[in-house]
C-alpha cells in the first residue's frame, strides 16, 4: 500500500470518527475531502473495493433521486452498494462513500456536472447516466455550454464508460454527439400534454446555431427536435417511455426495450419523475437488475433527504421538495397546483455559495399560475426571502415573510385549517426546514408517508429556527389577482389617469425568445404591472427571432442580454433595424438595454475573442477582459444614479470591460465596495443618453428599483403625450413596501 494511500485512509477514519461520534454530525464529505488531500487519487486507490462496476449519475435536476432509486433497486437484487445517498456529489463525496465501504459490490454514485471531470478519470465507470442539463447557478457555473464542454471531457477521459442519456433533451444529445463512448439513448415517445413555460433553456441548434423545430415539446428544451438548417436532431430512443400518465398522485408509462414491453408504475408525482423513471429503469436493464427488484424498490421508497419527502401532522399533508433553477421550481409548481383543495405554500431561498449568489432565476420561474387558485395562500422565507415576496407580487400573489417552517406552519394552520402544506426550499435552505419537520417525529416511515402520530405543529416551538432567515415583514394588503386585467389589486392607488391623459403605453420586448439570460424579462413584468396599478392600459409587444419590432408604436423599447450564440443570433436581427433603432432612440424613445442588451447597443461588443459590430446607438465599445471570458466581473452590486434617490441595487455578471466615451454619462456610480460596473476602473455602470439606459445590473434591475422603473414610465408617458398633445398623467405613489425592504436587504449583502 503506498505511503499517500495509507495516510488519506487513516485521516479519513479520524474524521469520520470525530464528525459521527463527537461532533455528531454526518461525514458525507469531510473525511474524502481530507482524504483527497493527503492522497489525490484517492478514489483510484478505493476503486478495487468495488467488485463488479460502477455507475455516475449526472445531470442538473433528479440526480439524488435517481442514485438512491437506483442504489435500492440493486439491493433489492441482492447487491451490496456503495452509494453517496446524501447528495454530496463532489469528488470528496464519492471519495468518502468509497472510504466508508470496505467492499460493495457496485458503486453508484451521482456527481455534480463541472465535477464529473476530476471523478471519472480515477473511477472509470462503467455507465454514465445523463438526465438533462438546465441553466443553474449562471454565478458559479457560467452557460450551460461550459456544462457540457466539462462533462464531454470527462467522458473522453474514460472511454469504456457507456453513456446512458437523455435524447430528448437537445443539450445532452450534443454530448452524446461529441463522445466516442458506447452510446445508450432513453426518450419519452409522445407528448405528455403539458402547457408550457414563459423560458425555456435553449430552443437553438447545437450544431449550427439555427433555431429547432419541435414535434412535441414537453417541458424546458425536452422534447422531440430537428434543426431544419443542418438536420441535427432527437435520436430514436433504445429505451422509451410510452403511454405516460400523471395524475397527483404517481406516474406510471409503457416501458419500452428491446424485448418488449411492460407497464411501470410509482407514487410520485410530477412529469420530471417520468424522466426520472425512464433513466432508472434504463440503467437497472444495462446493471442486470431485474425488473421485479426495480418495482419493489421504487414502491418501497420513501425519501427522507427532503427530496419529495411527504409527513402528515395534524391531519394536514405536507409535501417538502428541493428546488434550484427555473425547470425544478416549475415542475414543483405544476405538482402544487395538480392539488384540488386548498394550500398553503412557503417558498425558503437562500443565496450562498451552494445555491448561487445570484437570484435573478426567480423571475424565469412561472408563479403567476399560482394566480389562478381560489384556495391558496402563499409565503416567502430564506435569507432572500423579500426578493421572493417581490416575485410573487408581480406574479400577482400576495405573500408574507415568515421566520422558519415553524413559523409557516402555524400562520397556515390558523389561516386554512384543512389546507395541504408545501414547503420548497432551495439547496442551503432545505436542510434546517427539514430539521424543523423532522423534529415533529420520530417513528419510521409507513407506507411512504412519514407518520407525525405524535407529533403537532404546536411541538414545532422548540425547533431550530431555519438558517438563513429574514426578520419578519409587515403583512401586505393584497387581495387576489385581477386575472382579467393581469394587474396587481395590491399596487393600485386610488387616482387614474383623467381627461386628456395618455391612458394606453406600448411595451416592445425584443427577442426574448433568445435573449432572456438573467430573469430580464421580470423589467417588462415590473414596468407593465406599475402602469396598470395607474388605470394604464399596456401592450406589450414581443418580437422573437425573425421578426422586425414596429418601433413606431412602441413607447418602451426592452433589450435583454443571453448566451454567446443567442446572442450573436439575435445582434443579426437587429442589426437589420439598426437604422430604426437609432431613429428611435434619437426621437427620445425610451429603451432600457440589460448586460448583453447594454453592450449591442455600443459600437462593438465581444464574443469570444472576437469583436463585432454593435448598433452605434450610443458612443460606447465593449473589449475582451484581460485574461480572457474566465475573468468575470460577479457580483451584488450598489450604484447611487440620478434617476433615483434611493441607491439602485443589482448583480453582475459579466466578461466584457465597457468603456464610454467622454460625452456620454454612466447610468450611476458604484458605492463603496460594492462592485465593479462597467470596467473596473472607473467606478462607474451603464450608460445614460437622451432617454436610453443601459446597464450590467439585472436582478432583474427593476424589480428592486421601483424609482427607476417609474422614471422610465414617466418619460415614455410624457413623450406619447407631446407626440399625442394630451396630458402625461400623473404616477401617483404605489405601496412599495416589499420592493424597498429588498431594495435594502440587496444592500447589505
Amino acid at each position: 500500500m503506498k505511503p499517500r494511500f495509507a495516510l488519506a485512509r487513516c485521516i479519513g477514519a479520524v474524521a469520520t470518527w470525530g464528525l459521527h461520534d463527537i461532533l455528531r454530525r454526518p461525514a458525507a464529505n469531510f473525511p474524502g475531502k481530507v482524504g483527497l488531500y493527503a492522497d489525490p487519487q484517492l478514489i483510484a486507490h478505493l476503486k478495487p473495493r468495488i467488485r463488479e462496476s460502477s455507475i455516475v449519475v449526472v445531470g442538473t435536476n433528479g440526480k439524488t433521486t435517481v442514485t438512491n432509486l437506483l442504489a435500492d433497486a440493486l439491493e433489492a437484487a441482492g447487491k451490496t452498494v456503495a452509494c453517496n445517498r446524501t447528495g454530496a456529489n463532489l469528488d470528496s463525496g464519492v471519495a468518502t462513500a468509497l472510504l466508508h465501504a470496505p467492499t460493495a459490490d457496485w458503486g453508484v454514485f451521482e456527481s455534480d456536472e463541472l465535477w464529473l471531470a476530476k471523478i471519472l478519470p480515477q473511477l472509470q465507470p462503467r455507465f454514465v447516466v445523463l438526465l438533462n442539463l438546465f441553466r443553474d447557478q449562471l454565478d458559479r457555473v457560467g452557460e450551460i455550454d461550459h456544462a457540457q464542454a466539462s462533462i464531454a471531457g470527462a467522458l473522453a477521459s474514460s472511454p469504456a464508460t457507456t453513456l446512458i442519456y437523455n435524447t430528448d433533451d437537445p443539450l445532452c444529445q450534443a454530448i452524446a454527439e461529441k463522445a466516442a463512448n458506447p452510446r445508450i439513448p432513453f426518450g419519452i415517445e409522445g407528448s405528455m400534454g403539458l402547457a408550457q413555460n414563459t423560458v425555456a433553456d435553449s430552443g437553438m441548434c447545437q450544431r449550427c446555431s439555427s433555431m429547432l423545430d419541435y414535434t412535441w415539446r414537453q417541458y424546458g428544451q425536452l422534447g422531440s427536435y430537428r434543426c431544419p438548417t443542418c438536420g441535427f436532431s432527437r435520436t430514436q430512443p433504445i429505451y422509451s417511455a410510452r403511454d405516460v400518465r400523471l395524475s397527483a398522485h404517481g406516474t406510471s408509462f409503457e416501458f419500452v426495450t428491446e424485448s418488449g414491453s411492460r407497464r411501470v408504475s410509482a407514487p410520485f408525482p410530477g412529469a420530471y419523475m417520468a424522466y426520472n423513471l425512464l433513466a432508472l429503469h434504463t440503467a437497472a436493464a444495462y446493471c442486470g437488475v431485474p425488473a421485479e427488484a426495480v418495482g419493489r424498490a421504487t414502491q418501497a421508497f420513501h425519501p427522507e433527504n427532503g427530496r419529495l419527502q411527504e409527513y402528515e401532522v395534524d391531519g394536514h399533508r405536507i409535501l417538502l421538495n428541493l428546488a434550484k433553477n427555473p425547470t425544478g421550481f416549475n415542475q414543483n409548481l405544476r405538482i402544487i397546483m395538480a392539488d384540488p383543495g386548498p394550500k398553503a405554500v412557503a417558498f425558503f431561498i437562500n443565496d450562498r455559495e451552494a445555491d448561487g449568489h445570484d437570484v435573478s432565476w426567480l423571475w424565469d420561474v412561472d408563479f403567476q399560475e399560482l394566480a389562478q387558485a381560489t384556495d391558496l395562500i402563499a409565503f416567502a422565507g430564506g435569507l432572500r426571502g423579500n426578493d421572493m415576496q417581490v416575485r410573487l407580487k408581480y406574479a400577482g400573489v400576495a405573500s408574507q415573510i415568515v421566520e422558519s417552517a415553524q413559523d409557516f406552519l402555524a400562520q397556515a394552520q390558523a389561516a386554512l385549517p384543512h389546507a395541504s402544506f408545501y414547503l420548497i426550499a432551495n439547496y442551503t435552505a432545505l436542510p434546517s426546514v427539514k430539521a424543523q419537520l423532522d423534529h415533529l417525529h420520530h417513528l419510521p416511515p409507513a407506507d411512504g408517508i412519514t407518520q407525525a402520530k405524535h407529533g403537532s405543529i404546536a411541538n414545532l416551538a422548540d425547533a431550530t429556527s431555519a438558517e438563513g432567515v429574514v426578520a419578519p415583514h409587515a403583512p401586505l394588503s393584497a387581495l387576489p389577482a385581477d386575472k382579467e386585467a393581469g394587474g396587481i389589486e395590491s399596487l393600485k392607488p386610488n387616482a387614474a389617469p383623467q381627461g386628456n391623459a395618455v391612458r394606453k403605453l406600448v411595451i416592445a420586448h425584443l427577442y426574448p425568445d433568445l435573449l432572456n439570460l438573467y430573469g430580464d424579462g421580470g423589467n417588462v413584468t415590473v414596468l407593465s404591472e406599475r402602469a396598470r396599478a395607474r388605470g394604464i392600459e399596456v401592450e406589450v409587444v414581443r418580437t422573437t427571432h425573425g421578426q422586425e419590432a414596429d418601433l413606431q408604436a412602441a413607447d418602451i423599447v426592452f433589450l435583454g442580454g443571453g448566451p454567446d450564440r443567442e446572442q450573436l443570433l439575435a445582434s443579426h436581427d437587429l442589426m437589420r433595424q439598426a437604422n430604426d433603432l437609432r431613429a428611435y432612440v434619437e426621437d427620445d424613445g425610451v429603451l432600457l438595454a440589460i448586460c448583453g442588451g447594454f453592450q449591442i447597443i455600443g459600437r462593438t461588443w465581444v464574443l469570444g475573442e472576437e469583436a463585432m459590430p454593435g448598433l452605434s446607438l450610443v458612443d460606447a465599445e465593449t473589449r475582451r477582459a484581460p485574461g480572457g471570458s474566465h475573468n468575470r466581473l460577479v457580483g451584488n452590486i450598489v450604484l447611487e444614479s440620478p434617476l433615483a434617490s434611493m441607491p439602485v441595487v443589482g448583480y453582475e455578471n459579466h466578461a466584457g470591460r465597457t468603456f464610454l466615451d467622454p460625452s456620454l454619462s454612466p447610468l450611476g456610480h458604484v458605492i463603496g465596495h460594492h462592485g465593479k460596473g462597467n470596467n473596473a476602473d472607473d467606478g462607474a455602470d451603464g450608460v445614460l443618453y437622451r432617454n436610453v439606459v443601459g446597464t450590467y445590473l439585472h436582478g432583474p434591475l427593476l424589480s428592486k428599483n421601483p424609482q427607476l422603473a417609474d422614471a422610465l414610465l414617466a418619460r415614455a408617458l410624457a413623450r406619447r403625450a407631446e407626440k399625442e398633445g394630451r396630458l402625461a398623467p400623473e404616477l401617483p405613489p404605489l405601496d412599495d413596501s416589499a420592493e424597498i425592504a429588498a431594495n435594502e436587504h440587496a444592500r447589505t449583502l
